[in-house]
Order: structure tokens, then sequence, then C-alpha cells
């Protein structure tokens, strides 16, 4: 049997693309609650960077007249924005209430703190902040994420230091997670295991199953909760178009994608961007997967 293909462990989650029905309705939130900076190069694009020389966390794409997407398809659970300290979560909950932006939810992940929310097209988002690794549950070789309540008035103390208001989304932030809505799990660990190469490090969780590179608690969740044997959302549907897995090792992207073209899998090479090279392609359940190495 051969060996199962690894990731380089520092290989990280780039860019979430999204279709969008109305651009400046997502600006509204995206750029004026969250504060990200918007660069607009045309009437339907926008990137949403959280510092001008940081890359994009979403790349929004308007297509007037799209419609929802059908719960019960494959596609975007949610996109996760990793910030870079607890009390940071604290002040994008004081500026959600402050603004009226509804938060969904809220959960203490033991590895992590997190509050859920859709943005203003209905994607649905999480915002987290991480625990220390040392600090994560695990069971045998496995973390051991659970879903407990997360302890509000505990989280606002970080501001009692430090009571600043939230201003922009902070450069230091990224997407550390992308969580998917996928039609067989099984299917899925084949995709992005056997074929990417990340690693499964959760199987406990019912209903879904967490994987990643270098022993992050998850880079992909990948759930069936509302998609078992969905099939995917039609093609004018609002939500997500494709997400950026970032290797930096050009050696392991060629490999990569290598595999790819091995399973039989599209191949859309000669991508060029702040990244550096990449190829698109789709997993089982025709999710876009953009796969980026620096140019050598």
């Amino acid at each position: 049997m051969p060996a199962q293909p690894r990731l380089p462990g520092d290989t990280s989650l780039g860019w979430v693309k999204l279709r969008v029905a109305d651009r400046e309705r997502s600006l509204r939130f995206y750029r004026d609650v969250l504060g990200y900076q918007a660069d607009l190069p045309d009437d339907r694009t926008a990137w949403l960077r959280p510092a001008a020389d940081r890359s994009a966390h979403f790349v929004l794409v308007e297509l007037p007249g799209a419609v929802p997407r059908p719960r019960r398809s494959t596609g975007l659970y949610h996109a996760a924005i990793l910030l870079p300290h607890r009390r940071e979560l604290a002040r994008v909950i004081r500026r959600l209430v402050d603004t009226g932006w509804p938060i969904g939810g809220a959960a203490d992940h033991g590895v992590s703190e997190a509050i859920y929310l859709d943005d203003a097209e209905g994607n649905g988002l999480e915002i987290y902040a991480d625990r220390p690794r040392s600090a994560w549950p695990t069971q045998g070789q496995q973390v051991a994420m659970y879903t407990d309540p997360l302890d509000i008035p505990d989280l606002l103390r970080e501001l009692e230091a430090d009571p600043r208001p939230w201003s922009a989304m902070p450069a230091e932030a990224g997407i550390g997670h992308v969580h998917l809505q996928v039609s067989d799990l099984d299917r899925a660990e084949e995709f992005y295991c056997g074929v990417l190469g990340f690693e499964v490090t959760q199987r406990s969780y019912p209903g879904a199953l967490f994987v990643s590179a270098g022993g992050y608690h998850h880079h992909l969740g990948l759930n069936i909760w509302h998609s078992r044997h969905a099939g995917p959302p039609p093609e004018d549907a609002a939500g997500l178009i494709a997400f950026a897995v970032v290797i930096p090792d050009q050696a392991a992207w060629e490999a990569v994608v290598e595999r790819l073209q091995a399973a039989g899998l599209s191949v859309e090479e000669g991508l060029h961007g702040e990244y550096g090279t990449g190829v698109a392609t789709r997993d089982f359940d025709r999710i876009g997967v953009e796969l980026w190495t620096p140019v050598g």
C-alpha cells in the first residue's frame, strides 16, 4: 500500500472566494462592520484585506440575481477568521453588539473560543481565537474538540486592561480554517487526505471529520449534517466559489498537482497572483479548491 501523502507542516489557507448577489450590501458588512480594507478593481469584484500589505481574506464576485444556496447542498458551512488574541475576540463581540449585527452562536471548543454569525448574504462565518497548543484537549493521538458554552463575561474581562474599541480587522488575522458541507465523509477524506495530503486530526465528532497540516487542530472541517448524499448548488447560487491552500514548498505543491492528475481530477493551470503560482481544481462535490506555491 502506498504511503499516505502528507502536506508540509507550514501549509496554510488563503483567501475564500464568494459569489454575492449585491457587492455593496456585502461591503457594508465586511468593510463597515468588521473593518476590512476593500480593493475594488472593477464594478463587480472586491478584495477584502486586513491591511494594505496583507493578502486578502475574502474575494467577493458579484453576480446580480444570484439565488440563495439551498440549505441541503454541498458547499460552505463557514469560513473562519482566526484572531491573534482572545482580547480581539472580545472587541469584535462588542463591535457586533454595538452595530446590531446578529451573533448566531458562541462556543468553547477546548482548542479555541469562537462566535458564529452570517454575513450579509447568509454565508456562515466563525470568528475565533486559539488557545495555546499545549492546552488543546486530546484523545490518543488526535485532538478532542467539543462544544461547550462560551464564557462571554470572562472573555469581556480582557477589555478591562485595554478597553479600546474595535477599529479594524487586525493585520495579524487570517483565515484559520474552512468548514465544508460535503455529501460523503469517506469520499471527502479520499480527496482532502488521500489526494491533497491533509491528515485527520479528529474522527470522534458525530457527522464530521477534521483534517489539517502540521498538527493544527483543523484547517478543514467536513460535515454531512445538512448535506449527506446532497448535490452541489446551482451554478448561479450565491456562496463559495473556491478557497485557497498555500503550500510553501514548491516540490510538495508539484507532487499534489501530480496526484490530482493521476486521480483524473480537473486541473486548471497557469494561475498567477500574490501567492505565486497556482492551479485550480474541484473536490468530489465540485467544491472549488485553489492550490498555490511561491514562484521558485
